[in-house]
């Protein structure tokens, strides 16, 4: 399973507000800068990211974006789920689809690999919170 541009893009973009403080507004085109991201394509980004109320906007001159919480309350997984929707390598283990695709879902032998792995991504994810990515890139230490 590979993560798109989103949720890449979106999370070192979240990382990045993390780690500038709760109450400093940071451009997008600042963040887009040091990146390499296309400031337009983070516009797309936060606009989902404002939606799903884990980040805010402030018009102005130091107007920008910043966390809605404190970094150690907003998980990977939260910002995941918010650019990606369910993060579920098939539809039937996601916990929002009634069935898959095939038929013959209920004699699916392999059900119980795809909820495992489901389950065991989302506790993962959601154990990395923003602020120790963010503490993570300032030293270059890992988590």
């Amino acid at each position: 399973m590979k993560f798109s541009t989103r949720s890449r893009y979106g999370l070192r973009a979240m990382v990045e507000l993390a780690s500038r403080g709760e109450t400093k507004c940071v451009t997008l085109k600042s963040i887009a800068a040091k990146h390499g991201m296309s400031e337009y394509y983070l516009e797309q980004l936060f606009s989902q990211l404002k939606k799903s109320g884990l980040a805010s906007s402030t018009r102005g001159a130091r107007g920008g974006y910043k966390l809605t919480r404190p970094a150690d309350e907003i998980t990977a997984g939260d910002v995941l789920r918010a650019l990606e929707g369910s993060i579920s390598p098939v539809e039937c283990a996601d916990g929002e689809t009634a069935a898959c695709a095939s038929a013959s879902c209920e004699n699916c032998n392999t059900k119980t690999v795809w909820a495992r792995l489901s389950a065991g991504m989302n506790e993962m994810l959601d154990e990395i919170k923003l602020s120790q990515l963010a503490a993570e890139s300032e030293t270059g230490a890992e988590i």
